[in-house]
């Protein structure tokens, strides 16, 4: 599917020359003189290549056919990161290099959004906040190995709600 370059945000997938990529950011540069361009950081899903490419605002870009689902994370191991459509109950597997970052912050049975490209997983939105353990203070080093700053009433043992874009600490949880 054809849009303009200006519609583009982060997380959208795009095919460029056959090829798949994610982007990362997408800002609108409307200069005192001149035509107003796009500026898109991309990351090639095949390989991780990261690339920038400015369009003018107006010009077309094929949108990549994905769809976004909720799964449940069941567990990782040497295949990768395996889900679960909690519709029809399918499996999907996805790559390691895939999930990046937010691997630290999967838990079981956490609902998750996949955005899927002809059966294959793209893309990856965890909820906003998680609930962690703290194991060790100054700063405080969580149950999943992340290490944030915590108020100084925090001690061991607490459980407290952390954001999962910068892993910072939100609140005290309330279980």
């Amino acid at each position: 599917m054809k849009v303009i370059a200006s519609s583009l945000r982060k997380g959208n997938i795009v095919d460029i020359d056959d090829k798949l990529y994610v982007i990362l950011t997408a800002e609108n540069i409307h200069p005192g003189k001149g035509t107003p361009v796009t500026q898109l950081d991309m990351r090639r899903l095949s390989d991780g290549v990261k690339s920038s490419l400015r369009y003018k605002t107006t010009d077309q870009v094929e949108r990549a056919h994905v769809e976004e689902r909720s799964y449940q994370f069941l567990y990782n191991d040497a295949e990768g990161f395996h889900f679960m459509n909690m519709d029809d109950y399918q499996q999907i597997t996805a790559h390691e290099d895939m999930v990046g970052g937010a691997a630290k912050f999967l838990q079981p049975e956490m609902s998750v959004k996949l955005q899927v490209h002809e059966g294959t997983p793209v893309s990856i939105e965890l909820p906003q906040k998680v609930t962690l353990e703290v194991v060790e203070t100054e700063p405080a080093l969580l149950s999943n190995g992340v290490r944030t700053s915590v108020p100084t009433h925090i001690v061991t043992g607490t459980r407290i709600v952390v954001s999962t874009e910068d892993a910072s600490y939100v609140e005290r949880a309330k279980d």
